[in-house]
C-alpha cells in the first residue's frame, strides 16, 4: 500500500480524571524512528506506547507528545467545630435578647466564618492511587490509538497523491522499455548487414572461411544483445505493481526496485545500438530518478 510517511494528528480529551492531548508528527525517514514526548507521570509506559506505535506503523520519524493535566481526586472530610459554633449560637442570643438583632443563627450565618468547619483532604490510599494512575494510561492509550487512525488516514490520502504519479511514470516506463526493445532490434539487424558489408568486401581482397565469419558476427552482435535486461526489467517493473498493490509497507522494497531497473537501464545503454537509444536511455533514467524522489515519501 502507497502511504505517506508524512502527516500530523492532534487529539484531546478530558474526563474527572485528567485531561489529556496526544499529538503525531510524521516525518519521511529510512526507518522507523520513534520518538516520544511523555510527561513524568508516564515514563514508565513509554514501552507500552512504543509498542502501539510500532504495531501501526512500519516505516518513518514519528514524533509521539502527550500533555497531561491530572485532576487529583482527594479523600475530603467536612467537620464542624462545634465549642466555636456554641460560642457564636449564644453571643447571638445575647444579641437578640438586648435587640440587637432579630433572627437566630442560621446555617449560613454559620458558614461564613472560616473557624465553624474544619475541611480536611486526605490523599489517596496506595491503592486507589494505583488504580487511578491505571486508569490515566489506559485513558492516554485510548486517545493515542485514536490519534493514531487519524494520522494514518492523512497519511493513506497523501499517499494516493504519490500513488497517482507514480502510475503514470511506471506506465511511461512500460512503454519506454518496448521502445527501447524495438529499437535495439533494428539496430542489431542493421549492424549485422554493416558486418556483412564489410565483410563481403575483405572477402574480395582476402580468401575467409564462411564459418569463421558467421562466428565472428553472431559474436558481435551478441555483445550488443539486451534481451536479458529488458527480460529483467520487465520482471521489475511487474513486482513493482504487486508490491504497490498490497497491503504491507512498500517504501523500502520499491527503492530497492528503483535501484535494480536503474543497473539494468545503464547496461542497457551501454550495449544496446539503434537510432534513437540514447534519448530512450536518458528519458528512463529521468524517470527512475523521479520514482526515487516519490518514493522516499512512502512508508
Amino acid at each position: 500500500m502507497t502511504k505517506s510517511m508524512t502527516g500530523f494528528s492532534s487529539l484531546a480529551h478530558e474526563d474527572e480524571l485528567a485531561k489529556i492531548i496526544v499529538t503525531i508528527r510524521g516525518f519521511n525517514h529510512r526507518y522507523l524512528d520513534v520518538q516520544l514526548k511523555l510527561p513524568p507521570q508516564l515514563h514508565g509506559e513509554a514501552g507500552n506506547l512504543r509498542a502501539h506505535v510500532q504495531r501501526r506503523i512500519g516505516r518513518g520519524r514519528v514524533e509521539l507528545t502527550v500533555e497531561l493535566q491530572t485532576k487529583r481526586l482527594l479523600n475530603t472530610e467536612v467537620e464542624l467545630n462545634e465549642p466555636f459554633v456554641e460560642a457564636l449560637a449564644a453571643a447571638i442570643e445575647r444579641a437578640r435578647d438586648r435587640g440587637f438583632v432579630v433572627d437566630g443563627l442560621s446555617a449560613s450565618d454559620v458558614i461564613r466564618f472560616n473557624q465553624a468547619l474544619v475541611i480536611r483532604d486526605e490523599p489517596l490510599s496506595s491503592k486507589e492511587a494505583d488504580e487511578e494512575k491505571d486508569a490515566i494510561a489506559r485513558a492516554v492509550e485510548t486517545v493515542m490509538e485514536a490519534a493514531l487512525s487519524d494520522f494514518d488516514a492523512m497519511r493513506q490520502q497523501e499517499g494516493q497523491y504519490l500513488a497517482v504519479d507514480l502510475e503514470k511514470r511506471h506506465a511511461t516506463l512500460v512503454d519506454l522499455i518496448e521502445n527501447i526493445s524495438s529499437v535495439s532490434n533494428e539496430g542489431n539487424a542493421a549492424l549485422e548487414q554493416r558486418i556483412e558489408g564489410r565483410i563481403a568486401e575483405l572477402q574480395l581482397e582476402v580468401q575467409l572461411e564462411p564459418s569463421v565469419i558467421t562466428q565472428e558476427v553472431v559474436r558481435i552482435v551478441a555483445r550488443n544483445d539486451i534481451s536479458e535486461e529488458l527480460t529483467r526489467f520487465r520482471g521489475h517493473l511487474a513486482h513493482w505493481e504487486l508490491l504497490a498493490n498490497a497491503p504491507e509497507p512498500c517504501g523500502r522494497k520499491l527503492d530497492f526496485l528503483l535501484q535494480e531497473m536503474n543497473r539494468e537501464i545503464n547496461t542497457i545503454g551501454s550495449k544496446a545500438e539503434g537510432v534513437g537509444i540514447t534519448d530512450l536511455i536518458v528519458t528512463g533514467k529521468s524517470e527512475l530518478e523521479k520514482m526515487r524522489e516519490q518514493v522516499q515519501n512512502i512508508e
